[in-house]
């Protein structure tokens, strides 16, 4: 029956690679059978199964890498408990857990190793350019450091694919810095690349898979260190020369918690954002829903020391009675943080959205914009949309954990990460989008509303799902509007409304709209083929990068929309250590990635009913000659 509660809770989210592509019944008919079934009821799951507030449950532990769970069992906490197993035994009950062989019984990845060059990444702060561009996230390149024009973009040249091995989903946003390329993969591995060619310079094991893009600080008594968060909540600071460890922290103790939101820098603070998965956790009416809050963590980026911790909700957690199985139920739960934290430095402060509640009674901080003062932690002030609350329950047959709030639309969500920009009249702007279609602007002081629009019709991908960009007084919002089914037994879409996908651009002072593009139909009969835009928008001074669902990647005029440039992902590509790769649909909170004519985008997302794909793909301006 664990298993049965993993395919239930974790439908959209959480099945290992293996295990994704076949129904559900076959899943769970595959895990029945396994040898590892049997060896996690015995020696496992009297912790892991919610005995032990700590343990990581199966929900999470589906996301560790194979080695690293062998590391655990065989070097770390978990070795007194499992030293009476044989290593045919441990392997059975990792490949059960993971659904995954562990790395030491598969082959050795096609990779193409560089040849040592000591000294050449060229590693210096203001040579690195990744996730939000700017401490606003505005995810703007100036003309001179993207070097793209809208007059010579048509010569971009696909230049290197990179696979990553053991992937169905390639969604952590690479770090260009001087002449290396630093990403993070499904499987955990973090790649050091080099930017001519993709070969490997070194690869960094964390314990599961890394989603958020990477970010450096440096510092020349300090040196420099590679920062990123993974799927089970800890935060490292790797060598960027080496990929050595120099420190790494569980940034929340809930056995649910994750980072999903790339860290952001300020001076010497790295501010991390934590969200979780208790909201799959909560489809099981054995579960007491729910105990956990979001929050931002703010650590010296070069020691790893704490500075501080806030939590967008203040009260902890207290039992408000039982649901209808007669288990505790807690609250106020929720209100993760799924986004990158914006820095404000004149102000002083950092801004994050947050998602909803996760069990009644409601907060007055869910689905909500939060200032969060950088040297105390302390909340300045907050701007709620709608007090909301839903976790998985509510689209399974057994509702018990359901929320009495959880609507139709209860998908309010401010999961992409918060611009602070300047308009066409020279005032700054906080704007903030949510999975609902709308885009709000806010007053940076105080929070009050300057205007609001509604785009989209909105969805559990979106609406606005993982980012918009801002550039000469313009926000650009992709919508999704993609209607999605938990439930094999669901008919029809929850959402009211005409899905309107595509691109839209908004005057930043006023709201009013300056161009839209609504999204073609590319598929073309593709399976798991949709045209909505869940993906980040990048931009420059001319020009709007997107990419889709149906696996292109859309280069349009900044001015008025106009496409000047589209790549179809969606085939193979040989990779530098004579593998191959392939492309897919593109979201997952990861965007190009732009530096002196090179242009970089992940490509594949299967969330089990997107496509799949694997690699990072390199494409450089043409020389004039060629």
């Amino acid at each position: 029956m664990v298993f049965r509660c993993l395919v239930l809770t974790l439908l959209l989210t959480l099945l290992p690679a293996s295990l994704v592509s076949a129904s559900p019944l076959e899943r769970e008919a595959t895990a029945s059978s396994h040898p590892g079934r049997a060896l996690f009821a015995e020696h496992c799951a009297t912790c892991h199964t919610g005995s032990v507030p700590k343990a990581p449950g199966l929900e999470m532990m589906a996301y560790m890498a194979p080695g690293a769970l062998a590391r655990v069992l065989d070097e770390g906490v978990m070795r007194p408990m499992s030293e009476h197993l044989s290593s045919v035994e441990k392997r059975q009950v990792i490949a059960y857990v993971t659904g995954k062989e562990p790395a030491a019984e598969q082959e050795e990845p096609a990779l193409l190793w560089c040849s040592p060059t000591p000294g050449d990444a060229a590693l210096a702060s203001t040579n690195t350019v990744g996730w939000g561009v700017t401490p606003f996230n505005t995810r703007a390149y100036t003309r001179e450091l993207s070097r793209l024009t809208r007059d010579n973009v048509g010569q971009l040249k696909l230049k290197w694919a990179f696979g990553f091995p053991d992937a169905v989903r390639a969604r952590s946003q690479p770090l260009i810095a001087g002449h290396r390329i630093f990403v993070g993969s499904q499987d955990g591995t973090v790649y050091a690349l080099d930017r001519d060619s993709g070969c490997v310079h070194w690869r960094f094991l964390a314990r599961s898979e890394v989603r958020t893009g990477i970010i450096m600080g440096s510092e020349e008594r300090a040196g420099a260190l590679l920062l990123f968060g993974d799927y089970l909540g800890y935060i490292y600071a790797v060598d960027p020369e080496t990929g050595e460890l120099s420190w790494e922290n569980k940034v929340d103790e809930h056995p649910a918690a994750t980072i999903t939101g790339t860290p952001a820098l300020h001076g010497n603070d790295v501010y991390v954002p934590v969200t979780s998965l208790e909201v799959a956790s909560a489809a099981r009416a054995s579960y007491p829903c729910c105990t956990f809050r979001g929050s931002v963590v703010a650590y010296d980026w070069r020691t790893g020391e704490r500075r501080w911790k806030t939590y967008s909700i203040p009260e902890v957690p207290q039992q408000v009675g039982e649901n209808a199985a007669g288990v505790a139920r807690f609250a106020p739960s929720g209100a993760g943080i799924w986004n990158s934290p914006t820095v404000d430095q004149e102000r002083g402060v950092l801004y994050v959205g947050t998602g909803q509640n996760y069990s009644s009674p409601t907060s007055a901080t869910s689905d909500a914009v939060l200032a969060i003062e950088l040297a105390t932690g302390a909340v300045r002030w907050v701007f709620q949309t709608r007090r909301d609350a839903w976790n998985t329950a509510c689209e399974l047959a057994d509702r018990t954990n359901c929320p009495e709030e959880a609507g139709d639309d209860s998908d309010m969500d401010i999961g992409a990460a918060v611009i602070l920009a300047k308009g066409s009249d020279g005032e700054e702007y906080l704007i903030a989008g949510q999975k609902s279609g709308h885009v709000w602007a806010l007053q940076p002081d105080k929070g009050e509303v300057v205007w609001q629009r509604k785009l989209g019709r909105g969805g559990m991908l979106g609406g606005v799902h993982f980012g918009m960009a801002a550039s000469q007084g313009a926000v650009i919002v992709p919508i999704n509007d993609e209607d999605v089914q938990l439930s094999a037994t669901a008919t029809g879409s929850r959402w009211n409304g005409e899905q309107r996908p595509g691109i839209y651009a908004l005057d930043i002072a006023s709201g009013k709209s300056l161009w839209s593009w609504p999204a073609e139909d590319a598929c073309e009969g593709r399976p798991l083929c949709k045209p909505g835009h869940s993906a980040p928008a990048t931009v420059t001074d001319d020009l709007v990068i997107t990419g889709s669902l149906d696996g292109y990647i859309r280069i349009h005029d900044l001015r008025d929309g106009e496409i000047l440039w589209r790549h179809d992902t969606v085939r193979d590509y040989a990779t530098p250590g004579g593998a191959s790769a392939r492309g897919g649909a593109m979201a997952g909170g990861s965007g190009a990635v732009l530096k002196d004519g090179l242009l970089l985008m992940n490509s594949g997302y299967m969330l089990v009913h997107h496509m799949p794909g694997n690699v990072l793909l390199a494409f450089e301006l043409a020389a004039d000659d060629e």
